[in-house]
C-alpha cells in the first residue's frame, strides 16, 4: 500500500513576547503539523497585549487584544500565512476555563492552522464541521477536547474566539 507523504512545513516561529510559558518552537511545530492538510509556509508570532490589540483594530475593527489571528496570503503557489497568538490572553483563558496553558495553545495553533486551510465558524454548520476537527485533532494530541472543558466553564472560547479568520492577502 503506498504510503502517502506528510506534508511540507516551512515554519517560522517569533516571540515578541516574554511571557512565561510560551510554547517551545517544537512544540508549536508540533501542533501545526498535526492540524495541516498541504505543504504551507506559515509564521507563528506570540504577541504581548499592545500588538495584539493593534492587529485586531487594523484588521478586524475590534479595539481589543484576542487570543489568536490568522492572516492568510492569497495567490501563493502553496498554503501561507501567518498566526498571531496572543500570550497575555491566551493565559487568562486557560486560566479561565481551567486547562493547562499548552492545551490552550495547541488548541489555537490548531485552530489557525484550520482557518488558514478556509475553516471558518461564521455559521453554525461551518462551526461544527471547525470546532469536530479541532476537537479530534488536539484530543490526539493528547489534550482535553476544547468545546467540552469550555461547556464547562462560562468564559467560552466560543465568545472569544474571532468571528473571522482575518484578512486575506
Amino acid at each position: 500500500m503506498p504510503r502517502t507523504r506528510a506534508p511540507k512545513l516551512g515554519l517560522t516561529v517569533q516571540y515578541a513576547s516574554r511571557a512565561a510559558g510560551l510554547p517551545s518552537r517544537r512544540q508549536l511545530r508540533r501542533w501545526v503539523a498535526a492540524a495541516l492538510t498541504q505543504d504551507a509556509e506559515v509564521t507563528l508570532r506570540i504577541v504581548g497585549k499592545p500588538e495584539g490589540r493593534r492587529l485586531n483594530r487594523d484588521f478586524r475593527g475590534k479595539d481589543y487584544a484576542t487570543n489568536v489571528l490568522t492572516f492568510t496570503y492569497r495567490g501563493e503557489r502553496q498554503l501561507a500565512g501567518d498566526i498571531v497568538l496572543c500570550a497575555p490572553v491566551v493565559r487568562q483563558e486557560a486560566g479561565a476555563q481551567g486547562v493547562s496553558l499548552a492545551a490552550h495553545y495547541a488548541h489555537l495553533v490548531v485552530h489557525g492552522i484550520l482557518h488558514l486551510q478556509g475553516y471558518d465558524h461564521e455559521h453554525a454548520r461551518e462551526a461544527k464541521v471547525m470546532e469536530r476537527l479541532e476537537t479530534e485533532i488536539v484530543t490526539r494530541l493528547g489534550y482535553p477536547e476544547p468545546y467540552a472543558v469550555q461547556a464547562r466553564n462560562p468564559g467560552s472560547l466560543r465568545r472569544a474566539l474571532p468571528a473571522t479568520n482575518g484578512p486575506s492577502r
